[in-house]
């Protein structure tokens, strides 16, 4: 009886051990509620089915996420407890530029990497932070773009409002280094406070230039209270904003105000096939029962199977040390027909940018 008590014991000791906890912390309720669900929703759709074929050399993956409700204070907060308490071996998917800046200086501090922030902020791509390893494009890239669009189908009186943060600031230049490469400048440049939003001023500014275009650089609920009320001075005005808003809870959000509005894009259309990983989505959602793949799911799968692959290269009972190393490892790592690489100068991981446009179907159109 000891015997098989002590096997029993040994059996369900094992079991236990055979996981890797990843974090991740997020406003899972607040402004970015849809955007980050769906985004979750991705990361789990190519997790689950790793864990369902074995996992990663044998251990199970189990991601534990904590709401910080669009908080940058509580999100450091969490990555805390996370990394702590629940002994993560790594972050992962955590969103928002204040935020994850506010979780920045632990991954030093108990050398624990972070894959995947969902955020495209310059400060988490340079200077390089040895234990932080991006998978999408830069806010200044995908900005930088819009602008070059907007010039190119002939828009001049373009303005500009911005939250008055850290994401707000850092995707403005990439603004402005479009503005200046095509010889323009904003016909305004507005910003609002994140945590008291007011959109009176943009509306105005926008009635009396007469502006064609305005880029909004802001999140969730942000854009769509801003859009309405630009909208509600009778103005036309093309409207742009960053992928930060590429869900399709975003769209549902905007309600007429959705049609036409211009959203860049950080990864390839999700309902096109011939990109293997748009195709590897669609096949395991089908299989879920999921019925579409959106973009900010594109963004979780994205981050997902980067995470995998870095745990399989790290080994049988991965260490934060042995992650960290495997990851800035991979050079033109192939994720589904995008090329992954790092090194001790480059944490970027990818670098494409796109445009879409929301169409009279409710659907982001390229």
């Amino acid at each position: 009886m000891r015997k098989l008590l002590a096997l029993s014991f040994a059996l369900v000791s094992a079991a236990a051990q055979a996981e890797i906890v990843i974090g991740q912390t997020a406003g899972i309720t607040g402004a970015v509620a849809s955007s980050v669900t769906e985004t979750s929703d991705g990361a789990r759709l190519y997790l689950d089915w790793v864990n369902k074929n074995g996992g990663v050399h044998g251990e199970t993956i189990r991601l534990v996420s904590l709401d910080d409700k669009f908080d940058p204070k509580l999100a450091a907060e969490n990555a805390q407890k996370l990394i702590t308490s629940e002994n993560v071996l790594a972050l992962f998917l955590t969103r928002g530029t204040p935020h994850n800046q506010a979780i920045m200086p632990l991954l030093n501090t108990h050398q624990v990497p972070l894959v995947a922030p969902s955020t495209g902020a310059m400060v988490l791509h340079q200077p390089v932070n040895r234990w932080l390893f991006n998978v999408r494009a830069t806010y200044q890239r995908e900005a930088e773009r819009t602008i070059q669009h907007l010039s190119l189908i002939g828009i001049e009186r373009i303005g500009i409002l911005q939250v008055d943060d850290s994401f707000g600031a850092d995707a403005a230049v990439g603004l402005e280094a479009g503005l200046s490469g095509t010889g323009k400048k904003a016909v305004f440049h507005e910003k609002f406070d994140r945590q008291k939003p007011a959109f009176d001023a943009v509306a105005a500014r926008t009635a009396e230039t007469n502006a064609q275009a305005v880029v909004i650089l802001a999140s969730g609920s942000a854009v769509v209270d801003a859009l309405a009320a630009i909208r509600a001075t009778g103005s036309k005005a093309q409207i742009v904003t960053l992928s930060n808003n590429a869900s399709e809870g975003f769209i549902r959000s905007l309600k007429d105000n959705a049609r036409g509005l211009i959203v860049s894009q950080v990864f390839p259309y999700e309902r096109s096939r011939s990109a293997p990983i748009v195709k590897e989505a669609h096949d395991l959602a089908k299989e879920r029962g999921t019925q579409a793949v959106t973009p900010a799911m594109l963004e979780g799968y994205a981050g997902a199977k980067v995470l995998v692959e870095g745990l399989r290269r790290a080994g049988p009972k991965p260490t934060r040390q042995k992650l960290r190393d495997a990851l800035e490892g991979m050079k033109k790592v192939d994720i589904g027909g995008l090329e992954v690489t790092y090194g001790p100068t480059d944490h970027t991981g990818l670098d494409f940018a796109d445009l879409s446009i929301i169409g009279p179907n409710g659907k982001f159109l390229r």
